[in-house]
């Protein structure tokens, strides 16, 4: 039924804003080095002729979202150039509704579209595989995020505010099909603002990364290491920003590396505070005997470290249909938590059923897919945390929220401020605790109550002529 509170989106611009390391980030068999951010603004009105405009940001980062053996810079281009399709699909939308309503259908219906034309026309650079689904949603999160961040503005309302029965047309029933004959859960009736507190905790513990080239003693400095006040070592971050929570990138091909990297960072934090160690092996493991291994070995040898250690993340294949790996044996073991994998709500019960026990979010997957699929894990019991992808500038923002409001086990992975502190100083002077882990947190007291809260007159960043304007 229409509301007079929906949205349809009048105007879209698109820009690229590259962002330079300060040091390199291995995902996988590659390093990151530059990075490059599509920031999008969209125009609404509703129904009663309201207006608000909205912004929304995501990194593109090329090897989180497509490992492949292609050359970077035409994974890079193709990127790009989907997202340029995008703004174009938006600008030319017609309907009208809820943020969840259209990003819903925008990313259920129209975005495969495009994405089969594009990966049918070439432009994707690799006519065998194209441009994965992750990549897709990637590429449409910044537009998905404007919108919802429009919305808020358009009706003067935080974002989180909006997602009960006075805003949605549609009940969440509409959006999540159980699938099963006997569904443990209805979701007819509910709605998201059922799973998802309307408030927030202003302050989040901050999770650190600790990436396979990241030096962890003096012995690893190679002599070309910044010298900008920033830490370098470990043992300096956990000093500095009073930190309590570690991620440790593992290389999942390397038991013997993985081990040794874990205890090591184990030894040097837990000295200093460090109360919380999560394992990520990159999505390199195809057998659980690998991590069940792992763990086993370091139960037995060290029991501490063990006991620290909250979850792993993904050790295994993006995709779920192309390995269907049962992960009973990991889970038993300890939380396993979905990340790359977990695209949609879809996959996430389908990750269950094969024994997967917590999801990790993702803004990057877009605001929709992460508010869905944390309705789906709430409901059916499943542990939450909120994943970084280094988000720096605008992008940080949107994250940090999600955080806030969905409840997670244990804060936010925040690291953007290790590997490209500088990109952000604009942001960071309105939003300082965002942009800097105090005490082992950040603080999003800063953020305003309308849409995301950005303050982005205040901000007041300089942009480049846009790529798209419609």
């Amino acid at each position: 039924m229409p509301r007079p509170t929906d949205i349809r989106v009048e105007s879209v611009s698109l820009w690229f804003l590259p962002v330079q390391t300060r040091v390199p980030l291995k995902f996988g068999s590659e390093t990151l080095t530059t990075v490059t951010c599509a920031r999008v603004r969209v125009s609404v009105v509703d129904r009663e002729g309201r207006r608000g405009e909205g912004w929304g940001e995501t990194p593109l980062s090329v090897q989180w979202v497509w490992p492949s053996p292609m050359p970077y810079t035409l994974r890079s281009e193709a990127l790009k150039l989907f997202t340029g399709l995008i703004a174009r699909a938006w600008a030319n939308h017609p309907e009208w509704g809820h943020p969840i309503e259209l990003g819903y259908d925008f990313i259920d219906q129209l975005l495969p579209r495009l994405r089969e034309d594009f990966n049918a026309s070439g432009l994707a650079g690799d006519r065998t595989a194209g441009l994965p689904w992750l990549a897709a949603l990637v590429c449409a999160s910044a537009f998905d995020l404007a919108v919802h961040d429009a919305y808020g503005v358009c009706h003067g309302r935080s974002t989180y505010s909006t997602y009960g029965p006075e805003f949605l047309s549609r009940d969440l029933s509409h959006f999540i099909d159980s699938g099963e004959a006997r569904p443990r859960f209805d979701f007819a009736g509910r709605f998201p603002s059922d799973f998802i507190a309307s408030t927030r905790s202003n302050h989040l513990l901050a999770w650190h990364l600790v990436g396979g080239l990241d030096p962890l003693s003096s012995a690893d400095l190679k002599g070309d290491e910044p010298d900008d006040g920033i830490p370098v070592l470990l043992a300096d971050w956990i000093r500095t920003d009073g930190l309590r929570c570690l991620k440790v990138k593992l290389r999942g091909t390397d038991a013997a590396w993985d081990f040794a990297q874990l205890v090591q960072v184990a030894k040097i934090g837990m000295p200093l505070g460090v109360e919380h160690l999560s394992a990520d092996f990159n999505c390199t493991v195809t057998d659980p005997a690998y991590v069940e291994g792992f763990l086993d070995r370091l139960k037995l040898e060290n029991p501490e470290v063990f006991a620290r250690l909250l979850y792993v993340e993904q050790p295994f294949p993006y995709e779920l249909s192309e390995h269907p790996i049962d992960v009973h044996g990991v889970s038993a073991r300890k939380p396993l938590f979905l990340d790359e994998s977990a695209h949609d709500w879809r996959e996430v019960r389908f990750g269950r059923q094969l024994g997967w026990t917590g999801v990790a979010l993702k803004t990057c997957k877009t605001q929709t897919g992460a508010i869905l699929s944390a309705c789906w894990a709430r409901a059916h019991g499943m542990p939450l945390m909120v994943q970084d992808l280094t988000n720096p500038m605008l992008a940080m923002i949107p994250h940090a929220l999600l955080a806030a409001h969905v409840g997670t086990i244990a804060g936010v992975e925040t690291n953007a401020c290790q590997f490209y502190p500088a990109a952000s100083a604009q942001e960071a002077a309105v939003h300082p605790g965002l942009y800097a882990r105090r005490q082992g947190a950040i603080d999003l007291s800063s953020v305003g109550n309308t849409g995301f809260g950005y303050r982005i007159p205040e901000i007041g960043r300089q942009l480049p002529p846009a790529t798209f304007q419609s």
